[in-house]
C-alpha cells in the first residue's frame, strides 16, 4: 500500500464503493488527503464477493452513453468533463453494448482499486465504522450505499430520528406530466381538499376497470435476489398486484376508489374506478401514481399501466419496484451542500441519498468530494446549475423532491427545469424527443461555465 501523505488535514470516508471512490478522487485532485474506511473483507454483504473497491453488485450496465438524448448519458459526459474515476475506469473497461456503456465488472473494480489503492494521499483501512464518526475527525462523507450495516444504519436512524431512514424501497411509477391525456384526465383533489386540484385523475369504466385488473393479474412479476428475500411487505404500501389478488374489487376500495370526485368530461356519470397521480417535485415536472408500487417486471408495467385512460401514452421517469435499500430522506435531513443539518461536519453521497443507480451514486459522491474539498481548502465553490444534470440531481435530492413521498430516483430529464428557449427557426415549439438535445446543449454549456468560475477549473 502507498504511503499516507499527511502534509494536510484529511478528509475519511466511510464506504469503498462507486460513490466514496469517486468522492476520494475528487478530494485528493484538489489536493486534500483522504482516509477511506472499508468494511470488506472484514465485515461481508450478501451481494458483494470480493473484498475489490467499486464492486458493482447487480447489472455490468452504466445504461445510455448517448449525452444528447438521453440524462443518464448527459450525466455521463458532465462527470468526465470533471475527471471522474468511474468514467475513467468505466472507459477503459468497456465492453460492447451498443449505444450503452457496459464495463468488464472484474475490471472495472480492479482499476478503480490499483488506482485509488496507488494514490500517495489515500489510505484504505479494511475496518467496520459501526457508530457515527466522531467530530474529532472533521470533515467525513458517508457513503455506504443500499447496503449500509446494520449498527451504522441504527446510529443513523437514532440521530436522524426514527422515520428519517428506510430499508427498503416501495416505489410507484413517475410519469412525465407533459406525457399525460388531459383530454381524458383533470385536475381535482377528493372532496376538492387541500387547494382542490392537488391530483390528476384518470377515470375507468367498469369494463376498462375488469379488462385492466385481468392484465395486471396476468403480467410477469420480478423476483427478489436472494439477498433481498427478507425484504417484507407492509400493509401500507403493498404491491398494487398483490392488492389485486385480494379481490377484484379490492382496488376499488383502495388506491383505485372514486369516490369525492367529479369528471368534468363526462358531467353527471360517475367514473367507476380512479387513478390519481401526485405531484412528484417542486417543478411539477413529474407525478407518481399513487398506491402503484409493484414488481411487475419494466416491460409490462409500461404495458399495463398505458392501459389507464390518460396514460396511454405515458412517458415514465422511473418504473415501480421493491427491493431492500436503505436510504435517507435527503430532502428532509441534508442541505443543498450534501450536509447533515444537525452534523454539518457529516456529508452524506452514492445512494444512501436516495439516488438510484451507478452512475447517479458516483455523481453524488463527486458533488460530495468536490463540496468538502472547497470546506477544507477555504475555496469558494458554487452548486452546479439546477439545469444540468448533476445540478437537477442535487437540486432534488436535497429539497426539490417532496419529502413525504420521498423515493429513490434516476437522473431523467422530468427533473430538469423547462426550457426557455424551445422554438424552433419557424417558431414553432419543438416536442417530443428533439426537445432533449435542448436540454442536453443547455446542461452543457451551464456545466463548462459553473467549472470555469469555479476553484478546480
Amino acid at each position: 500500500m502507498a504511503t499516507h501523505n499527511n502534509t494536510a488535514r484529511h478528509v475519511h470516508i466511510v464506504g469503498g464503493g462507486l460513490a466514496g471512490c469517486e468522492a476520494a478522487w475528487q478530494l485528493v485532485n484538489a489536493g486534500v488527503s483522504v482516509v477511506i474506511h472499508e468494511m470488506r473483507p472484514q465485515t461481508t454483504t450478501n451481494a458483494h464477493q470480493t473484498d475489490h473497491l467499486a464492486e458493482l453488485v447487480c447489472s455490468n450496465s452504466f445504461r445510455s452513453d448517448d449525452a444528447l438524448y438521453n440524462a443518464v448519458g448527459l450525466l455521463h459526459e458532465e462527470m468526465r468533463r470533471c475527471s471522474s474515476l468511474i468514467m475513467e475506469a468505466a472507459d477503459h473497461t468497456k465492453v460492447p453494448a451498443g449505444g450503452a456503456l457496459a464495463v468488464d465488472r472484474e475490471a472495472f473494480s480492479a482499476f478503480i482499486t490499483k488506482r485509488v489503492q496507488d494514490h500517495p494521499n489515500i489510505r484504505v483501512e479494511r475496518t467496520e465504522l459501526r457508530t457515527l464518526p466522531p467530530e474529532t475527525w472533521g470533515q467525513t462523507i458517508i457513503a455506504t450505499g443500499p447496503l449500509t450495516s446494520s449498527p451504522l444504519a441504527e446510529e443513523i436512524r437514532t440521530a436522524t430520528g426514527e422515520e428519517s431512514l428506510s430499508f427498503f424501497d416501495a416505489i410507484a411509477p413517475i410519469v412525465h406530466k407533459d406525457s399525460i391525456d388531459l383530454s381524458k384526465a383533470w385536475f381535482q383533489s377528493r372532496y376538492d381538499k387541500g387547494t382542490g386540484t392537488d391530483y390528476i385523475n384518470c377515470p375507468m369504466t367498469q369494463e376498462e376497470y375488469e379488462a385492466f385488473l385481468d392484465a395486471l393479474l396476468a403480467a410477469e412479476k420480478t423476483e427478489f435476489k436472494d439477498w433481498e428475500k427478507d425484504t417484507p411487505y407492509f400493509e401500507g404500501c403493498l404491491p398494487i398486484e398483490v392488492m389485486a389478488e385480494r379481490g377484484r374489487q379490492t382496488l376499488l376500495y383502495g388506491p383505485m376508489k372514486p369516490v369525492g370526485l367529479t369528471n368534468p368530461h363526462t358531467p353527471g356519470q360517475k367514473p367507476y374506478a380512479v387513478v390519481q397521480l401526485r405531484q412528484d417535485n417542486a417543478l411539477g415536472t413529474i407525478y407518481n401514481i399513487v398506491g402503484f408500487q409493484t414488481k411487475l417486471k419494466y416491460g409490462e408495467q409500461s404495458r399495463v399501466f398505458r392501459m389507464i385512460p390518460g396514460l396511454e401514452n405515458a412517458e415514465f421517469a422511473r418504473l415501480g419496484g421493491i427491493h431492500r435499500n436503505t436510504f435517507l430522506n435527503s430532502p428532509r435531513l441534508l442541505d443543498h451542500r450534501l450536509r447533515l443539518k444537525n452534523r454539518p461536519d457529516i456529508r452524506f453521497a452514492g445512494q444512501i441519498t436516495g439516488c438510484e443507480g451507478y452512475v447517479e451514486s458516483a455523481a453524488v459522491g463527486l458533488m460530495a468530494g468536490l463540496f468538502t474539498a472547497a470546506d477544507v481548502l477555504g475555496k469558494h465553490l458554487d452548486s452546479p446549475p439546477i439545469t444540468t444534470a448533476m445540478g437537477a440531481m442535487l437540486a432534488h435530492i436535497t429539497g426539490g423532491a417532496v419529502s413525504d413521498t420521498y423515493q429513490p430516483m434516476n437522473i431523467n430529464f422530468g427533473l430538469f427545469p423547462e426550457l426557455t428557449d424551445d422554438r424552433d427557426a419557424r417558431g414553432k415549439r419543438i416536442k417530443g424527443r428533439e426537445r432533449k438535445p435542448l436540454y442536453a446543449q443547455r446542461a452543457l454549456a451551464n456545466l463548462d461555465a459553473w467549472r470555469k468560475g469555479n476553484f478546480f477549473s
